[in-house]
C-alpha cells in the first residue's frame, strides 16, 4: 500500500515539475515577444513596420495590444498563476486571427501559431494528467 502511494505522488510529481517547467519556458518566451513589439513600437530598427508612426493603422491597433498582452501573459506563466494561461490563450487566439485569419495584412507567420497551439496542447494535456490524477488520489483505490 505505502509503495503504491508513493509511485502516485512521484508521478504527481513528475506532473508537476514538468508544468512548472513548461510555465517557465513558455513565460521566457512569451516576455520575449513582448520585447520584440515593444522594439516595434518604438522604432529600434529601420523598416517599414518597426516605428508605430510609419505602421498601417492594421499594425496600429495590433502591436500595442500584443506588446502589452504578451509581457502579461509571460509574467503570469513564470508565477504559475492561473490568470497566465488564460492571458496566453488570448494572445494565441489574438495571433492566430491575424496570422491565419488575415496573411495579407500581418503576413503569415506559421511558426509563431503553431508553437502557440502546441505550447497549449501540451500545457492542457499537462493539467488534465494533473486532474486525472487529483481525481484518482480522491476517489481512492477500489
Amino acid at each position: 500500500m505505502t509503495l503504491e502511494i508513493f509511485e502516485r505522488d512521484k508521478d504527481e510529481t513528475l506532473n508537476r515539475r514538468l508544468t512548472i517547467w513548461l510555465c517557465r519556458l513558455v513565460g521566457l518566451a512569451l516576455f520575449g515577444m513582448g520585447l520584440l513589439y515593444w522594439s516595434r513600437l518604438i522604432g529600434v530598427f529601420d523598416g517599414a513596420l518597426w516605428r508605430f508612426d510609419l505602421m498601417p493603422v492594421w499594425w496600429r491597433v495590433a502591436a500595442p495590444v500584443l506588446a502589452v498582452l504578451y509581457p502579461v501573459a509571460g509574467a503570469g506563466m513564470w508565477m504559475t498563476a492561473s490568470w497566465g494561461s488564460v492571458i496566453w490563450i488570448l494572445v494565441a487566439a489574438c495571433e492566430g486571427v491575424m496570422r491565419v485569419g488575415f496573411p495579407q495584412l500581418y503576413g503569415a507567420d506559421p511558426l509563431t501559431v503553431g508553437l502557440h497551439v502546441f505550447g497549449l496542447a501540451l500545457f492542457a494535456t499537462l493539467r488534465t494528467v494533473a486532474f486525472v490524477e487529483r481525481r484518482r488520489r480522491l476517489t481512492g483505490p477500489k
